[in-house]
């Protein structure tokens, strides 16, 4: 970094990007910090700079030992090890150490085990357990859909529907003698006799009980805002995921307009949107979104749109222009490699391709701070 470079950014004052010390003094403590550059955004750690922005400088000697105090919290009180990159950075009132640290791939915690991530230009360690599986999710650690669900079993699985399931997925009838025990543990639906939240929320009958947050909250408002108590159709959707789908391309479809066109007047007619775009949009979101976030999908028709509200917002450097280009990331493994035989939609992949082509008037919202994604799919008037 040239010299120029550091009096800017010490201009600027400390932000969650740039932590400022004076001097540095345990490893431990500087830990702290790194850890938290490392599993937020990544930053700079300046050390010879107060909290007032004033460069107080570093000797030789104190260049010498904050150098390997770094070093010695970087690889030995972060678990695990973080690779850091520092450089003495000449300044009019005395020399800096700049500390550049990258955003990591994996979360990582000091000693004791506990995550540190930034909060504005200060740092705060995690304790909220959804947090961390989120994190940790982020980093392909761990996803949700793997997640044993208490109280589940075996017993819980509706076998008419599974077997229908099998014969797509597998293209061969199930065996009724057959241990499912060991047809379900092999397909990665069940562990130590409970099912994960792939098995319960695609294959249990009534998932719901054990998992009452993933429901499909539906509302058709008349206006163009929400309102709590004037509503035309209210309904709370639950069942299978497959029903999820079903249930909620049906709630749209009987809240929206249909056209006779050239068809009689004894027809149902075609609606004013292709179906296949909620289709497409609704599959999406029960596959794609966060079940580390206890809260449902909502759908909601205004007079003017229709809202697709996905708990989560895009998984790891996924943008909207990536969607809309074809691009994906698979949250839950699991239920997108079952998804296409076990729900009645053409297939995952490409869907947002397909509902564009069908209907381009739809945006796409990633809202990161609210951690949610939205599809919105515009109504001709």
């Amino acid at each position: 970094m040239e010299t120029l470079g550091l009096i800017e950014i010490i201009g600027r004052g400390e932000d969650s990007h740039h932590q400022f010390k004076e001097r540095l003094n345990k490893a431990k403590e500087i830990a702290k910090d790194l850890i938290a550059f490392n599993n937020t955004e990544g930053g700079y750690l300046l050390v010879g700079v107060s909290d007032d922005y004033e460069v107080k400088g570093l000797s030789p000697d104190e260049l010498e030992q904050a150098n390997r105090l770094i070093a010695d919290a970087a690889t030995n009180n972060v678990r695990p090890p973080i690779n850091i990159i520092s450089e003495n950075v000449e300044h009019p009132d005395g020399m800096v150490i700049v500390v550049r640290v990258e955003k990591g791939l994996r979360p990582c915690a000091d000693n004791d085990g506990r995550i540190w991530v930034k909060n504005g230009s200060d740092k705060r360690a995690v304790t909220a357990i959804e947090e961390m599986q989120r994190m940790f999710q982020a980093a392909a650690l761990v996803h949700a859909d793997e997640v044993s669900v208490e109280n589940t079993s075996v017993n819980d699985i509706d076998t008419g529907f599974f077997a229908d399931f099998y014969q797509r997925r597998l293209q061969e009838e199930l065996d009724p003698a057959e241990d499912l025990s060991g047809v379900l543990e092999s397909m990665n639906l069940l562990k130590d006799d409970k099912l994960n939240l792939s098995g319960t929320l695609m294959f249990a009958r009534n998932p719901q009980v054990k998992k009452p947050a993933f429901i499909v909250k539906a509302v058709c408002f008349p206006g163009t805002e929400i309102t709590e108590q004037e509503y035309i159709d209210s309904r709370d959707l639950s069942g299978k995921l497959a029903d999820l789908l079903t249930n909620g391309k049906s709630f749209v479809l009987n809240n929206i307009h249909h056209r006779q066109d050239e068809q009689s007047v004894n027809s149902v007619g075609e609606p004013e949107i292709p179906a296949i775009v909620f289709e497409e949009l609704i599959a999406n979101a029960l596959i794609h979104r966060d079940y580390f976030i206890s809260a449902p999908i909502r759908l909601f028709v205004f007079r003017d749109r229709i809202e697709i509200i996905s708990p989560g917002h895009l998984p790891n450097n996924l943008t909207v222009e990536n969607i809309v280009n074809g691009n994906s990331n698979h949250r839950n493994p699991i239920i997108a490699s079952f998804a296409p035989f076990a729900m009645s939609f053409r297939g995952i992949g490409s869907g947002i391709r397909r509902a564009l082509v069908a209907w381009p008037d739809i945006e796409f919202i990633d809202d990161r701070a609210g951690n949610k994604f939205t599809a919105v799919i515009r109504r001709t008037q």
